[in-house]
């Protein structure tokens, strides 16, 4: 077995005990999303703008609940994910709230062998890059399964906060920005709950901006633009403060939290 298949099926095993933790986690307010609630922010609000009539597909879409709300908006909607629970979960909730999105279970970067149409749109979004050793097939990928013309938009947490190990008192600067070498963090809780007894055992990769930017450009994409901010939408990170707009920021705002890309394929 390939060192990262090992890798791979440890955070496949991981991901599968997080989902029931985290439907019933205030974090996704499975209740609130079932009567209506979009699970969709607003940087990719923005980005993305009115979906209608398009085909859309979502890589490492957890349980599905940023794909049924685009689902909703009128999107046709693929979703892939490595989690078997996920896409469960996910499959469940597409027949409860009556949608038609479509749910693959697989590894992103394999998502070629499993989907074979072309999209308008391929979306992915927040904790999803870090999960990838290599980011050159992931870029490959992208450009193959969208059409001439379509868009691919990312909203992620920036590099600089992957740097920091979170699991001491304090977070201090621990892991390159480029580092090739895997890390590994082994925690209870999950983000979402971290009063949860699962023990969480993960593995991944630090990206630095170049290199998204590189894997993307080299399989054919054009990028109309990479914006850094310094708002989440997610409280995911320790000491964080809310905004009057219920973003989140440092409270010195010394470094970008999020960056959003947008590229199309010429």
């Amino acid at each position: 077995m390939d060192t990262n298949d090992n890798y791979f099926k440890i955070n496949k095993a991981t991901w599968n005990d997080k989902v029931k933790i985290h439907a019933e986690s205030d974090m996704y307010n499975l209740i609130g999303f079932k009567k209506g609630k979009s699970s969709l922010m607003s940087y990719e609000l923005d980005a993305l703008g009115n979906v209608e009539g398009k085909s859309l597909l979502h890589l490492q879409c957890h349980f599905g609940q940023d794909t049924l709300s685009w689902s909703r908006m009128g999107a046709k909607c693929t979703g892939v994910d490595l989690s078997d629970e996920g896409i469960k979960l996910a499959k469940e909730l597409n027949l409860e709230l009556e949608c038609d999105a479509r749910f693959v279970c697989c590894n992103v970067l394999d998502t070629s062998k499993h989907v074979k149409e072309m999209f308008d749109i391929v979306f992915t979004s927040y904790g999803v890059i870090g999960w990838l050793p290599d980011l050159k097939p992931w870029g490959k990928m992208i450009a193959e399964r969208l059409k001439v013309g379509g868009v691919f938009f990312m909203a992620e947490f920036h590099p600089i906060v992957w740097m920091f190990d979170y699991l001491s008192d304090k977070p201090i600067i621990k892991y390159g920005y480029m580092q090739d070498d895997v890390i590994y963090e082994e925690y209870e809780g999950t983000y979402a709950n971290q009063n949860s007894k699962m023990i969480s055992k993960e593995y991944g990769w630090n990206h630095g901006l170049g290199e998204v930017v590189s894997a993307l450009t080299e399989a054919g994409l054009h990028i109309e633009y990479l914006t850094e901010h310094d708002e989440s939408p997610y409280d995911v990170l320790p000491n964080l403060i809310e905004t009057d707009l219920g973003m989140f920021v440092t409270k010195d705002k010394l470094y970008p939290l999020i960056f959003t890309l947008k590229a199309t394929k010429v």
